[in-house]
């Protein structure tokens, strides 16, 4: 091959991209134009937008809702332990008409100490409400407390959460996307199937699948963008952009990934499929299976396999075994005590058999708490269990998949509710164990010592 021949081959070759490049603008342009002229594509587009951006407030209400409620509890705390510093400054041993309480004893300087746990909630929760309503986002925290309180397991489903109004961007992008994509898809190549166009546009075009491609990379363009726009909006509702615990790149990229999951899932519905009737049929089906039928299905296995416990070990916990425990001997209660605390076997109290009885009765929380903690243990290792099957679905339940993603990345996700129920339980753990050796040391509490307590327990909130 002679140079001559090399320069034509390039001449042609630059020529075919500049036609390509060509054709890819005119599709652009011409879909453009066509979009603009259809009426029901443009509402579709508004009626989403519209969702989303309704989610949007949705999440940042809730955002708000439990930042200021956090607030009005930390304003609590700081004046009920202005309350309690008065006590000591003043003589007094507690409040007025409750002639028992005494805040020099352990018992009771320990049970007036304001502690509270919170699950601040991040301000990415704007664009996925997740798990938060099913489970409380703070707590009291007492001598008496559990990571499973009925205050902390609010049992609500999706679908209630739609009954009351509280549809979030999360439920807009995973369910309502797809039919969007749906309605500016469903159309393409179907109609000019239907009238047999495609041997003129493939003269045309050079190609089906290039013009097919670029025909469907318009409005899945189209899609991002208006998701892009939301996601800067319910940005600055709550100041993502400004906190640093948000991860914004990693939601962005989940957005693309899930929307280009759904474009190459129509696109190839569209290149193998038929006329518009027979596309829209499997776009709506596809639909259907995998963001209703396959999840379903999954959950409905995990339920057979792994049936509700109703947290019946819990509830024995809290009830049965709490009153039998309350039932044992004297001499019993002490030396479970002992053993859980061999630290307090040659205390003050063990000593004095006037009042080891009250000790033993202000301890027994302690033994209370270690009934609960190994219900809990069971609890968790049920739920654990049933997460991981649903997670080995997800090679053919990829819709949960990404919403168990979107979960993790706006903290709220059940492993964040795990770690906050983790924490609170050795919050709680951590109050016994500064109760108890306290009471059988018999030690008077004042002011220095109370603050004491206060820093150690409130180093957690």
């Amino acid at each position: 091959m002679d140079s001559g021949d090399l320069c034509f081959n390039a001449h042609i070759n630059s020529e075919n991209e500049n036609n390509m490049s060509a054709n890819f603008i005119s599709v652009f342009v011409y879909e453009w134009k066509h979009f603009i002229r259809t009426p029901f594509k443009i509402i579709a587009l508004l009626l989403f937008v519209i969702a989303g951006v309704y989610g949007l407030h949705n999440g940042a209400a809730l955002y708000n809702e439990k930042v200021s409620e956090i607030e009005k509890l930390q304003e609590k705390a700081a004046n009920e332990e202005e309350e309690i510093s008065g006590y000591f400054s003043k003589g007094e041993t507690g409040p007025a008409g409750r002639p028992w309480v005494n805040v020099t004893n352990p018992y009771w300087a320990i049970w007036y100490t304001p502690v509270y746990h919170f699950k601040s909630p991040d301000p990415s929760i704007v664009y996925n409400i997740g798990q938060s309503e099913q489970y409380g986002f703070y707590k009291k925290v007492t001598f008496w407390s559990s990571p499973f309180d009925a205050d902390l397991a609010e049992e609500i489903a999706n679908p209630e959460r739609l009954q009351f109004g509280r549809l979030d961007f999360g439920f807009v992008v995973i369910y309502l996307l797809p039919l969007l994509l749906l309605v500016l898809l469903y159309n393409i190549k179907g109609d000019e199937e239907d009238n047999g166009y495609l041997p003129i546009i493939e003269i045309q075009s050079g190609s089906i699948n290039s013009w097919l491609l670029t025909r469907v990379a318009f409005y899945a363009s189209v899609a991002f963008i208006s998701l892009l726009l939301m996601f800067l909006y319910g940005g600055f509702l709550t100041g993502v952009f400004a906190s640093e615990t948000s991860p914004v790149f990693g939601i962005v990229l989940l957005l693309l990934f899930y929307l280009l999951f759904w474009t190459v899932i129509y696109f190839l519905i569209l290149k193998y499929g038929g006329g518009t009737a027979k596309n829209t049929l499997m776009m709506a089906g596809v639909w259907l299976l995998l963001t209703f039928i396959v999840p379903a299905s999954v959950y409905q296995f995990v339920s057979i396999k792994n049936p509700a416990s109703l947290m019946t070990d819990l509830i024995d916990a809290k009830g049965d075994n709490r009153e039998q425990l309350f039932d044992q001997p004297d001499d019993t209660l002490r030396s479970m005590l002992f053993k859980r605390f061999p630290e307090i076997v040659d205390s003050p109290l063990a000593k004095d058999s006037t009042r080891i009885k009250r000790a033993i009765n202000r301890s027994v929380s302690s033994l209370a708490n270690e009934l609960l903690k190994e219900s809990i243990v069971r609890l968790e290792n049920e739920n654990r269990e049933k997460n991981t099957m649903v997670s080995l679905s997800y090679w053919f339940n990829p819709v949960s998949f990404f919403q168990d993603r979107f979960n993790a990345l706006t903290a709220t996700h059940y492993q964040d509710f795990l770690a906050f129920r983790d924490q609170l339980q050795t919050l709680i753990d951590k109050q016994i164990g500064l109760l108890v050796p306290e009471i059988w040391n018999d030690v008077t509490v004042d002011e220095n010592r109370w603050s004491g307590y206060r820093s150690r327990l409130q180093g957690e909130m």
